[in-house]
């Protein structure tokens, strides 16, 4: 009876995980959307003002990690994806993923607490690979996006537009992830910040070399003077290239990571199947009289693995 219970309560937990990941992937874009307390040192808006209201217990986990700096590095993360939780709810999230993986290896394997240890474990990381990656693919969408918003600017700015009209246009005309990220430029500016606090904080919440540009090109223009208009026109055409180069660069590199990724991968998937598929097997690396020389193996596997995946990433990883 207990283990069905068990079972029942960690496909519920898991079901719950892919829904809530789905659900906050896909909600409709707020009009206000604010983290200025997240990312300025002064709070100018409340973000309990603009969110809907947390259970307590998120409450409660939001403002404990908050206070410290990983808390504010997953607060950074959820921004940069574009995922509408807080982080006592991110946490909340993976500690329910590593539940769920946790108690479907136990039932799975016979109540065998090593495999729920490991499915655990790996549980917990998912929530990160999966954020990970939606930051990953909106950052690129942001650079691609980057010279038509430069385009666009430059031509407002010729027909008599202000930079602050400008950035409206942007955030009306262009898609998203670009229109939402200046859109939040704007509605600072509205509430009080200056120009230059508020592209700063674009600068943290989407971390690009070409963007840093852009902003810098526009401080500049407002402290000294000059024809932003034609800095801009310039900067575009930088931008472009770099875009373009950066795509061939993409191209030819994809086959060394996905066999880095594979190579990678591919130990850690099957030391994990072995052990499921044939636990006596693989229980030699732990038994008394053999894990002096198991346990370091694995260890020292682990580490070539990473070794060896850092070489062919910085391999493929071509500045320009």
């Amino acid at each position: 009876m207990m283990t069905t219970v068990l079972i029942i309560g960690g496909v519920i937990a898991f079901l719950l995980l892919i829904v809530g990941l789905v659900i906050s992937t896909r909600e409709e874009k707020k009009f206000v959307e604010n983290r200025l307390d997240r990312f300025t040192q002064e709070s100018l808006v409340s973000v309990a003002s603009v969110q809907p209201k947390a259970s307590p217990v998120a409450e409660f986990l939001t403002s404990q990690a908050t206070r410290f700096a990983w808390g504010q590095t997953l607060s950074r993360e959820l921004a940069r994806a574009d995922i509408k939780l807080r982080v006592g709810e991110y946490i909340l999230v993976i500690l329910l993923s590593g539940f769920g993986f946790a108690v479907v290896a136990w039932s799975l394997t016979g109540k065998d607490v090593l495999s729920a240890v490991i499915a655990g474990v790996i549980g917990l990381f998912i929530p990160r690979f999966y954020v990970g990656r939606l930051k990953n693919r909106r950052l690129m969408r942001f650079d691609m996006q980057l010279g038509d918003m430069l385009s666009l600017m430059v031509n407002c700015l010729r027909a008599g537009y202000s930079p602050i009209q400008a950035l409206e246009s942007v955030a009306k005309e262009l898609p998203s992830p670009i229109s939402d990220e200046f859109r939040r430029v704007v509605q600072e500016m509205q509430i009080g910040l200056s120009m230059e606090m508020a592209l700063d904080n674009l600068i943290r919440r989407i971390p690009s070399d070409d963007l840093d540009l852009v902003v810098t090109a526009i401080n500049v223009q407002r402290e000294v003077g000059g024809a932003l208009a034609e800095i801009l026109d310039t900067i575009s055409d930088t931008i472009r290239d770099r875009v373009r180069i950066k795509g061939e660069i993409r191209v030819l590199t994809a086959q060394v990571m996905i066999s880095g990724r594979f190579l990678s991968a591919m130990p850690v998937f099957l030391t994990v199947g072995m052990y499921f598929l044939n636990r006596n097997y693989m229980s030699n690396f732990f038994n008394p009289g053999t894990r002096y020389i198991g346990i370091p193996a694995l260890i020292i596997g682990a580490v070539m693995i990473i070794i060896g995946y850092n070489i062919m990433k910085k391999i493929a990883d071509i500045e320009v």
